[in-house]
């Protein structure tokens, strides 16, 4: 199995993604995510950038890492200038790393319109650049900038670049898509011929997605001989992206037989992408390949009955190989086989081709019809078959309840809900306000039940969504609330429609509460 080098830049090309921003405890975190996963470079920052960022790279020294290279970024001396004399350059060797990354002009617009140099400066720039940090002890990866948009434009030049790079001691030539627009067909023969002209240096693939192309163009650079892999974990960057890392991983060593990180890591990718989407504050898209919470959902009846027969019948690897798991999505489609699946382990005497599976199956259809959708709201569905099945015992029943709607705000509320239940044959009333009618139900409810159920108060409404079903009715469009709600080791989420908001969050609220307790 032959070896890849895998660098990830989420803290510095990552972190130039909109929204995405780190504390430096955020980036320690990142760093010892990413080491503990098995990447062979982490690319921490800009050193010369702002004191901040040195003084980052000097508490990063005292890490006691297990795999990965710490690697300080920086570009080549300026002009007109010896490297002796370049801040950005003493930066890069005062921020203490082993291995170096330096960006530099390979296309010749960049050089003659944005950088203002002859094609001669430029190149003794490149090389006087890793020359200097070569003969200062550090490993020099040279970041080819704008390289395939170059060598389209004039190839002789851009591999001048590359020669100059190389002659003066890098360690590995990077072609940057900077632009993210090649295609894998132009991103395999232009690093074939690098690979050719180069055979003693590595050369690496550093891709933007700004195509939709970044990791198609970054396996087809491997295919030609690139053996070096830059991208984010998680394909977070500037304006569309950096080529997705998990997708590559995933793609080349269970695929084609590279060894990316260790295989013993392999399964640790899903909970190292979820630790990494944390600590950015994003979310991963549902739809992610390998590691979204949908990678391996199946819906449609016949998929869920297939792969729960034979698996490799709609899913293309075992998701359990990289940590993430099968899902099955409850909806009006979906077959008696999936269902049966999801119901099994809190029903176990339930019976697959018994009258009762009929009736939940029914039911469900039924359901879907008046706008209830169970695919994000497990709990309502758990709720739905033990009254189906005759298992269900209600917490509470509501008496009634009334919400009061007041403008201008009083004190920053703006509802007050006055709510009336019934447990075991006694009547409790309780009022609060809050800042609207949903907040203020949730507290009233909850100050209702305490008396009976002290542990309610250790379960906390987490989020909140609305969607108009048919908006074509306009303001008497029915709507679905979904409710969110966790303890300490536990979240679930349930739903409610109704043409009345305020009674589809009752409902939704109320099978929170009901499922929480059932549960306790």
């Amino acid at each position: 199995m032959q070896k890849l080098q895998i660098f990830d830049s989420t803290l510095r090309d990552g972190a130039q993604g909109a929204n995405i921003s780190f504390s430096a405890d955020d980036k320690i975190k990142v760093i010892e995510t990413l080491d503990k996963l098995g990447v062979d470079f982490i690319e921490a920052g800009n050193p010369f950038s702002n004191p901040a960022e040195m003084q980052f790279f000097q508490k990063v020294s005292a890490l006691k890492l297990c795999h990965a290279k710490i690697v300080a970024f920086g570009s080549t001396r300026r002009k007109g200038i010896t490297p002796e004399e370049d801040n950005n350059l003493k930066s890069l060797l005062a921020a203490g790393t082993e291995t170096v990354a330096i960006f530099g002009k390979s296309h010749i617009m960049h050089v003659t319109d944005v950088l203002k140099a002859t094609p001669e400066e430029n190149l003794a720039m490149i090389y006087d650049s890793v020359s200097f940090l070569s003969k200062n002890g550090k490993k020099v990866i040279f970041d080819a900038e704008h390289f395939f948009d170059g060598y389209k434009s004039d190839a002789e030049y851009a591999m001048k670049a590359l020669s100059s790079a190389a002659d003066a001691g890098a360690y590995a030539l990077c072609l940057c898509d900077t632009n993210g627009g090649i295609f894998p067909d132009e991103a395999y023969e232009i690093t074939k011929k690098v690979c050719d002209t180069f055979p003693s240096v590595i050369v690496a693939i550093h891709c933007h997605n700004d195509g939709g192309l970044a990791v198609a163009s970054s396996i087809e650079a491997v295919k030609a001989g690139a053996r070096q892999i830059q991208g984010t974990l998680l394909g977070f960057g500037e304006r569309c992206g950096n080529a997705n890392l998990t997708s590559i991983i995933c793609n080349l060593q269970l695929k084609r037989g590279y060894e990316c990180i260790p295989s013993e890591k392999l399964k640790d990718i899903y909970e190292s992408a979820m630790t990494i989407a944390e600590t950015a504050n994003t979310a991963v898209p549902q739809n992610q390949p390998y590691i979204g919470m949908n990678a391996f959902a199946h819906k449609a009846g016949m998929h869920a009955d297939g792969v729960l027969k034979y698996s490799s019948s709609f899913e293309h690897i075992d998701p359990a190989v990289i940590g993430n798991k099968r899902k099955f999505l409850l909806s009006e489609i979906s077959g008696k086989s999936a269902i049966y699946d999801k119901l099994k382990n809190y029903f176990p005497a339930l019976d697959k081709n018994g009258k009762e599976m009929g009736e939940i199956v029914t039911a469900l259809k039924e359901r879907a019809l008046q706008g209830y959708q169970y695919e994000a709201a497990e709990a309502s569905f758990i709720l739905l078959v033990e009254k189906i099945l005759g298992k269900y015992k209600s917490s509470f029943d509501l008496v009634n309840y009334k919400i009061i709607n007041e403008q201008p705000a009083i004190e920053g509320k703006v509802a007050s809900a006055i709510v009336k239940i019934r447990v075991n044959g006694i009547t409790r009333i309780s009022a609060s306000d809050g800042e609207g009618p949903v907040h203020a139900m949730d507290l009233a409810l909850r100050s209702a039940l305490s008396e009976f159920y002290p542990t309610i108060a250790k379960v906390s409404l987490t989020d909140y969504k609305v969607r108009v079903l048919d908006s074509d009715k306009a303001t008497a469009a029915k709507v679905r609330v979904l409710i969110t709600s966790a303890n300490s080791s536990d979240s679930w989420t349930t739903v409610g429609v109704s043409e009345d908001i305020i009674e589809a969050s009752w409902i939704a609220l109320t099978d929170s509460i009901d499922y929480a307790l059932m549960k306790q």
